[in-house]
């Protein structure tokens, strides 16, 4: 379980310091956000990981609360996002990660995104 929490975690750092190089993705990841599907690859998700601009206005991840049911890690945390130091934003994310126990790498992302 902790493992599986490891490599979620990884993401939502990589969310924070836009840096997506030592997130561990399966290659043919995929990513869904309100249902429609936002990453077509783990390369594509990686980059935008790492440069997409969807990233950049993210200032910070708190109250995380994790699950994990077989190979699905829930994260549900509250994100700001911003300007020039201020939040001017405040949305409750839910995401579930697919990470397999026996390979424990991103397969897919599903988030739900809300006011709190």
């Amino acid at each position: 379980m902790d493992e599986q929490v490891d490599v979620a975690r990884a993401y939502l750092n990589a969310l924070l310091s836009h840096n997506g190089n030592s997130v561990p993705i399966e290659p043919s990841a995929v990513r869904y956000e309100a249902g429609l599907k936002t990453a077509f690859s783990g390369n594509h998700l990686r980059r935008s990981l790492s440069g997409g601009p969807q990233y950049r206005l993210i200032r910070l991840i708190r109250d995380c609360a994790w699950s994990v049911e077989g190979d699905d890690v829930t994260a549900d945390y509250l994100l700001d996002a911003g300007l020039f130091g201020h939040t001017l934003v405040t949305v409750r994310v839910v995401e579930t990660f697919r990470i397999p126990r026996g390979d424990l790498r991103i397969h897919r992302i599903d988030a739900k995104i809300r006011r709190p």
